[in-house]
This record gives C-alpha cells, sequence and structure tokens, in this order.
C-alpha cells in the first residue's frame, strides 16, 4: 500500500519549457498557453520567497536517493496539502480511480502558497493544482473531472444523465456554497487557535499575504474578521446553519439509495467526503450522530469503509494538525450545538 511519507529536503522551482505545439487536451484542442510551467524538482534553495518542498508519494527506487527532473516533467503532479478539503478531494478521486501521481506538500499553515514558484501554477494561492505533462489545471471540481475526461475506464462520473447531472449539482453545491461555509467553520472553530501560535506579527504577515480573491471574492478580508472575531464574525453563525442544511439535504437524498447520486458510488461521493471529514476531524460529528441524521451516519461508514478512505484523507494530514483540529474543534463544539439548537447528549 502507499503511503505519504514527510517532506524530502528537496525543493521545487519552476521554470518554463519551450514550445508546447504537438501538446494536446482531452478535447484534442492546442494548448492555449504555448509555454506552460513544468515542475523541476532539485536540491538545494530555490531561491524568491519560502522555497517549496517535494514529497514523496511514491518512493525513489534506492534508499536516499533524491528525485531528479531536471529537462523534464512529471506525469501527474499534484499540489496539495493535509488540511484542504479541496486537496483532499482531488486526492481521494486519483487513488478511487488507481492513478499513479507524484506529490508536491504545500504547507499552507506556514504560508508557503504564497511563494512566487506556486503562485504562477495557482494565482490564486490555493490547493490543489494538478500538473499533467507540463498542463496546469486548477480548481478541485475542474481537476477531477479533467481526470475523468483523461481516464474515461475508471470515470467517477457516471454514463446514465440522469444520474451524471445529480453528480454536477452536488459538485456546483460545493463550489458554490458549502466549500465558502467549510472554509469559514474551520477557521472559526480551529485555524484561527493555531494561527495565534505564530504571533502577531506572523500572523499580521499571514493574513495580509491572501490574495484579494481566493476561496471567496472577499475572503483576504474575510479571513481576518474570522481569525479576529471567531464564531461572533457577522455571517458566521448562517455559514454554520448552512453547512447544516446540507447534511439534511445528504439524509434525504439518501432515502433512495445508498449512495448520493444513485447505487453505485460516484463523484457526488468523492465531493462530499472530505465536507463531512472535516466535521468529524473538528470532533463535530454530533451532527448527525444519536439519531440525529440517521441515513448519513450509516453513509459515512459505508466511506469509512472504503480502502482508500484512509489513505487519501487521515494519513496526509499532519499529526499536531490532527490534534489541533480534535482539540480545537472539540472547544468549539458547543457553541456549534447551539447555533443548531442540539442538545447535548
Amino acid at each position: 500500500m502507499r503511503t505519504p511519507q514527510g517532506p524530502r529536503n528537496a525543493s521545487i522551482r519552476l521554470r518554463r519549457h519551450g514550445s508546447a505545439s504537438g501538446w494536446r487536451d482531452p478535447f484534442n484542442e492546442p494548448l492555449l498557453n504555448d509555454e506552460p510551467y513544468a515542475p523541476i524538482v532539485g536540491t538545494g534553495d530555490s531561491g524568491g520567497r519560502k522555497g517549496i518542498e517535494a514529497d514523496s508519494k511514491h518512493p525513489p527506487n534506492r534508499i536516499g536517493e533524491q528525485y531528479q527532473f531536471e529537462g523534464c516533467c512529471l506525469t501527474l503532479t499534484l499540489y496539495h496539502h493535509g488540511s484542504s478539503v479541496c486537496a483532499a478531494k482531488a486526492r481521494f478521486h486519483m487513488e478511487e480511480k488507481g492513478l499513479e501521481w507524484e506529490g508536491v506538500y504545500i504547507d499552507i499553515l506556514k504560508g508557503e502558497q504564497f511563494a512566487d514558484e506556486f503562485l504562477a501554477v495557482s494565482p490564486k494561492a490555493v490547493v490543489p493544482a494538478l500538473v499533467h505533462d507540463g498542463k496546469i489545471v486548477n480548481e478541485s471540481t475542474v481537476i477531477c473531472e479533467y481526470l475523468d475526461l483523461v481516464w474515461p475506464e475508471t470515470s467517477l462520473h457516471p454514463r446514465n444523465p440522469y444520474e451524471f447531472v445529480k453528480v454536477r449539482y452536488w459538485s456546483k453545491a460545493l463550489d458554490e456554497e458549502l466549500h465558502p461555509a467549510c472554509g469559514e467553520l474551520t477557521f472559526m472553530a480551529s485555524h484561527r487557535h493555531t494561527l495565534f501560535k505564530l504571533g502577531e506579527e506572523k500572523l499580521r504577515e499571514f493574513l495580509d499575504s491572501t490574495p484579494s480573491h481566493s476561496v471567496t471574492a472577499n475572503w483576504h478580508e474575510r479571513k481576518k474578521v474570522l481569525v479576529r472575531e471567531g464564531f461572533q464574525a457577522p455571517g458566521g453563525a448562517d455559514k454554520v446553519k448552512l453547512y447544516d442544511l446540507y447534511l439534511h439535504r445528504m439524509e434525504g437524498a439518501l432515502k433512495e439509495h445508498e449512495w448520493l447520486a444513485g447505487n453505485a458510488f460516484t463523484h457526488a461521493d468523492v465531493g462530499l467526503t472530505p465536507y463531512v471529514n472535516r466535521l468529524d476531524m473538528m470532533s463535530m460529528s454530533g451532527m448527525w450522530e444519536y439519531g440525529r441524521l440517521p441515513r448519513v451516519a450509516e453513509w459515512w461508514e459505508r466511506i469509512k469503509s472504503r480502502p482508500k478512505f484512509k489513505l487519501s484523507l487521515l494519513d496526509w494530514c499532519p499529526q499536531d494538525l490532527t490534534r489541533d483540529l480534535k482539540e480545537n474543534g472539540a472547544k468549539s463544539w458547543p457553541e456549534v450545538a447551539r447555533i443548531l439548537e442540539i442538545k447535548e447528549n
């Protein structure tokens, strides 16, 4: 079984390749950018702002051997982080498809997403970002759809048109509503406490580095409010209620079948998994346990029993971050329960 390991002592830098004539996308159209960026891994400092380390999704052939990609690009490279729900979605999707991939671990809680070399790949300074044979693909939903176009034989998007549409409904809802709500809840319940450990100066630097348009169009300023005010931030309680609304929508969808879009496991289940897992990791499973949402509880047990679940979601999260999410979330749970009017058991 492939398991994540700690980052290697290797930095990553980006350089432009020459003409991309002859490279074509899944729709058989030429790339718009004839000089795509591609990652090159070597040793030493990458220059610019804080360097980015390459992880070892697949260990080298010989113990101690460093990856050397000078002059070529990896086939499938994912820039990701252990706490990112979107990165988890991409990892889970790739693992369920059985794809081989290399990873570059971006520590978003240390600000590595603001490094110049990563911004060249992801202008919004968010993970995940995918590089496939020099072609950059951003946005987790788009990445997963792209992978299913490139490798259709293992597609997690149904061929049945109506079931396909149901998967797309869930994807659209995630991108437009649930993901922003998840970001806000995570910062209010946990990340703000972790970031305070940086000290005032580094915290200010971290917050000021956020691009104006990231998770949401106003994320630069909104994140500052969430970190400073927590659940007292304007609209904070509404995001908690919106998150709970989607759990109830899941409960309704699961009345007819055991998976969200039909009788088969699809990308709809892949997409929702990281968001339910985030609640679970923050000690907030009371949102569906104790008979509150029994079908969601059963679905969650089926998800956790899948062989790729732990590998894709839990194993990548650093131990200290896992601890912070659990402990900070447990301290925040009474406030969440109060907002949702959930009685303590």
